[in-house]
């Protein structure tokens, strides 16, 4: 491996560093399982290969974290080429995890060589080319940033890196830093990740696939979502409702039931499935909480997953026949 892997120049908490030790950890297992006879000590190369397999945070928090700030920046080959190797590298293990049910030995061996070549070839390019120039293009505001959200996709290292700079995380929802985007923030409204226009809300909620209800603290519904392929009908009348006037009085107990588990918080989640008019429906209750952990309501959601319980296999390509 290159000298930048050991660079030592780096804060410990830097977001660089962090891939610099994730590389470090990454050649220690690889090297691990090259000196392993795997037939005799199948367990330990079991153990080890699982957590060479945690290489997907480090490339997710790449993919959604670094990349995305190197394109702000004009650089986007990461994006459109390094991302290609990630998805191989994955097909890669999900065929080895195909072939170690069947404890195929010999072809397993074969195939943990094609990963490893795979996996260094990836490690060279990041040392040699992508995390230089990240040093060199990002600003320190950059890094600060990317740290911030490093932590909701995690890490190969059993332990997280202290926070970059040494100083008391702000969670993004509180961050009243504005931030350079390509489009404008006034008039939008700031969600936990992200910025919306009310009409952009309004229509993502109208073309989800799912019906939504908010029933507030007090019992009472706030808000539906409208949609063509509802599958319960909803109608304006019942904002403002008390939601037991809302459901059939057979139905009445249960949902009473929930809200008061959901409310004492001994609960946190209700799920059902039915027959309805010859679709499948799935239906679940969810209990909303503050960052206080304070209950805000619940809201109740359904589905026809008719289709859904219908597919089998995988299907990796657009087809629209």
């Amino acid at each position: 491996m290159s000298e930048f892997l050991t660079d030592s120049s780096l804060p410990n908490a830097h977001p660089v560093k962090a891939y610099q030790d994730e590389n470090i950890l990454i050649s220690n297992i690889i090297q691990q399982i090259q000196q392993l006879n795997i037939v005799e000590n199948y367990e330990q190369f079991l153990e080890l290969f699982d957590k060479l397999c945690t290489v997907e945070k480090h490339y997710a928090r790449k993919e959604n974290q670094l990349f995305p700030y190197l394109e702000k920046y004009g650089w986007t080959s990461p994006s459109q080429n390094m991302w290609a190797f990630h998805d191989q590298i994955r097909d890669i293990i999900r065929e080895l995890k195909k072939q170690i049910k069947t404890k195929d030995i010999p072809t397993i061996m074969q195939t943990l060589e094609e990963l490893f070549r795979n996996i260094f070839h990836l490690m060279q390019v990041e040392e040699q080319r992508l995390l230089p120039n990240a040093l060199n293009m990002l600003s320190e505001d950059d890094w600060i940033e990317i740290r911030k959200g490093d932590d909701e996709i995690g890490w190969m290292l059993d332990l997280a890196p202290a926070n970059y700079p040494q100083n008391e995380y702000i969670h993004p929802s509180a961050d009243t830093k504005k931030r350079k985007l390509p489009f404008s923030i006034d008039d939008r409204v700031k969600l936990d990740e992200g910025y919306m226009l009310p009409e952009q809300i309004k229509l993502m909620l109208q073309f989800m696939p799912v019906d939504i209800t908010y029933v507030d603290e007090n019992d009472v519904v706030i808000f539906y979502n409208r949609g063509d392929k509802r599958v319960f009908p909803r109608s304006a009348g019942i904002i403002g409702r008390e939601v037991k006037f809302c459901h059939p009085p057979k139905s009445v107990d249960m949902v009473l039931e929930i809200l008061q588990e959901f409310k004492a918080g001994r609960k946190d989640e209700a799920e059902f499935w039915i027959e309805f008019k010859e679709k499948f429906i799935h239906i679940r209750y969810f209990a909303i909480r503050d960052e206080e952990n304070n209950y805000k309501g619940v809201i109740e959601m359904s589905q026809d997953v008719t289709e859904i319980r219908n597919l089998k296999g995988q299907k990796r390509l657009l087809d629209w026949d």
